[in-house]
Parts: structure tokens; sequence; C-alpha cells
């Protein structure tokens, strides 16, 4: 579904990404983890063509993404991101249908499809008519997922959709997007901080490290991996839980 074949990006002088390849299956849902800097984002933008890279192919569906128009490639491809980006001065329902209306869809289509998308995200139908300004930070992060399913897309691309997030909203919004990821058939590419989200939500973590890929695979296989930096950045959420179940024991158990 997503190829990136010996993909190199360079700003000015220095590289952000070097002669990276990585396979996405259809379906899958694959998490891109590594420290800042390693070039996590800026791989998810050469996938939907916001950033052209300086040497290799970047093929969505078997398309070479350089030869696709910009609304044809979006129009498959969904983009979620931290800063969530709704329009101020548009309702709910206006923000979620602002891609098929530039589509060309019909007013009543675009209003049934935002009702579609609101009941599919949780939010009530009376909701539509908000400004985003009227919502909380997990409800905008929301409507960023309905909007970024409004034309259908296959793929979606998630840059640390979550992270603004408090820990309980954060983690019950991951399981909802699991969960619509698998009901519709998605191919997903997330861009996390987070090692505990990357290993409960992805399918396969792939690691970068300076703009190339360490590792990439399922997390059981990882914490066998040769490399001793990549088996100590897959067993941090152990040792989390592991400091964290101490903290919460009774004392003298």
């Amino acid at each position: 579904m997503i190829e990136l074949l010996g993909v190199s990006k360079s700003f000015g002088a220095g590289a952000a990404v070097a002669g990276l390849d990585l396979a996405v299956a259809e379906g899958a849902f694959v998490a891109l983890v590594g420290g800042s800097g390693s070039g996590k984002t800026t791989t998810l933008k050469m996938i939907n063509g916001l950033v052209r890279p300086t040497s290799g192919a970047v093929r969505v569906g078997g398309r070479p993404v350089a030869e696709a128009a910009p609304h044809e490639l979006r129009r498959g491809i969904g983009y979620v991101f931290q800063e969530i980006g709704l329009f101020p001065h548009l309702t709910v329902a206006e923000n979620i249908a602002i891609t098929p209306k530039l589509l060309g869809a019909p007013k009543a289509e675009r209003a049934a499809r935002a009702d579609e998308l609101l009941d599919l995200v949780g939010l009530p139908r009376d909701f539509a008519g908000r400004s985003p300004s009227a919502l909380s930070g997990g409800q905008r992060q929301r409507v960023g997922v309905a909007r970024a399913l409004a034309a259908r897309p296959k793929v979606m691309l998630m840059d640390e959709p979550f992270g603004a997030l408090d820990p309980a909203t954060r983690d019950a919004l991951g399981g909802e997007y699991r969960r619509l990821h698998d009901q519709l058939g998605l191919t997903t590419v997330m861009v996390t901080h987070d090692l505990v989200e990357a290993v409960l939500l992805a399918d396969r973590i792939a690691v970068l490290q300076g703009g190339r890929l360490l590792a990439e695979g399922e997390a059981r296989a990882l914490l066998r991996h040769p490399d001793p930096e990549v088996r100590a950045l897959i067993q941090t959420p152990m040792r989390q839980a592991e400091r964290v179940r101490a903290r919460l024991e009774p004392a003298g158990a």
C-alpha cells in the first residue's frame, strides 16, 4: 500500500531523512517512533506529498506520489495532527465537510456525511452547529479525525494526534481510533513519542534515528532485536509499568 524506496530529504546542508526504505502493507497500523529530529514527521509529509523527497521514490497504492495531482492524492489520504487545525470561523459540520465541499459534493450530501461521521467518532449530532471554540480538546480532536475521514480515504496519516490531551482522554481516543481503523479497513501510519501508545495501538513499530530506519517489526520481535538501543527503547513501557506498580503497591505488601 505504502512504499518508501531509498527516500532522502535534505533541508539546506542537513539531511532530515537519509536512504529510508519502508513498506506499509494494506490494512496495517504502523507507528513511527524515535527521538526529536529523527525524521518522523518529514517521512509522514512525504507520504502525502506535502514534502517532496530530494531523492528516492514514494508510492501509495502502487502509484508514485510525485505523479499524482495533489487533490487526487489528498482525497485518498486523511491527515490528523496534534494542533488539529480546525477553522475557527466554521461550524463543526462545516469543518468536517470541507473536503467534500472542495470536491463538489452537494450541500445535503455534505450535511448527511457530517452527521454520519459525528456518529462514527462518538459525538452527538447537535454538535454540528457548534463552533470549535465551544468544544473540549478531546472533542476537537474527534472532529479532526472525522474531518480526515470525510472523503473516505483508505490511508490515514497521524502526527502526534493525541499528544496534547490529558492521559485518560488520550488513552480513550487512541483505543477508539484503533477500533475505527479496524472497522473501516484503514491503513494507518502514526508518529508518536509515546512508546506505550505505539505498543498498544500499532501492529508494527518503525524506529527512526538520524533520518534512517534503525529497526522495524512487531513490538515482541523488537524486544529481541540485536541493536541494544532498539531493545532498550521498546522495553521503556515495561520499565515504566514496573515503577508504577512499585509506587502503587500498598505499603508492606
